[in-house]
């Protein structure tokens, strides 16, 4: 199964070297430890999540602010804003330059949505984060090192998809969000062996590929 990839768009990234103490503490971070922010805006969320635990396994930096925005990238409030802004913080400019270029790698060259149909409208995001980093692991509850499995598709097609990621390998949930998150997707984190979360992986996207071409089943004869 070879699905097209659909790159996200990195839509703005800057730097506050020297932030504001008041708008420290408004995105969450503690201006005893941090003094530099780096914000970051684009088109797709889910990979941006993932992008942003990877820099915390490269740099110094916490992620302190990481918000979806409703309805997604094509309802955005403006030509910057795409569908969430990542926001990171350190004690030195140095150091947040570190964790933005390795951010920007990751949506580069590893994590993104992939088209599940042929007409590009079903998009599937069967991402494995084989080591987690401080971030991600945390909100999942797991350990940094931990692999899981970062499963995102509509609600119909996520909702057979992860039955069938549950059942096809050794994994268990962490986290399942059902309908509608602020994209009004579906989502779920699994974890297990880093073998089983590749394997709940392909069978979340086999399962996501075959409801978007048959969407009402053997059930209704179609």
């Amino acid at each position: 199964m070879i699905l097209q990839p659909l790159p996200p768009r990195i839509l703005s990234v800057r730097r506050l070297p020297n932030a504001d103490p008041a708008l420290l503490v408004a995105y969450g971070a503690d201006p005893t430890r941090h003094r530099s922010l780096g914000l970051i805006t684009v088109d797709q969320d889910d990979p941006t999540y993932v992008a942003l635990d990877e820099a915390t396994k490269h740099a110094n930096v916490d992620v302190v602010f990481a918000k979806s925005f409703y309805a997604g990238a094509n309802h955005a409030s403006g030509p910057l804003s795409g569908e969430i802004l990542g926001v990171l913080a350190a004690s030195t400019p140095t150091e947040i330059d570190d964790g933005l270029h390795a951010l920007v790698r990751c949506l580069e060259s590893d994590a993104c949505f992939y088209a599940a149909d042929e007409a590009k409208k079903t998009a599937v995001f069967p991402h494995v984060v084989s080591s987690l980093g401080h971030y991600l692991s945390a909100l999942a509850g797991l350990s940094p090192g931990d692999a899981m499995a970062y499963l995102v598709a509509p609600p119909m097609e996520a909702t057979i998809g992860l039955d069938m990621a549950l059942k096809a390998a050794g994994v268990r949930a962490v986290k399942i969000f059902p309908p509608p998150t602020e994209t009004n997707f579906a989502a779920a984190w699994l974890t297990g062996p880093l073998e089983s979360c590749e394997a709940a992986a392909v069978a979340y996207c086999e399962a996501v590929v075959r409801v978007a071409a048959n969407p009402k089943g053997e059930v209704w004869g179609s």
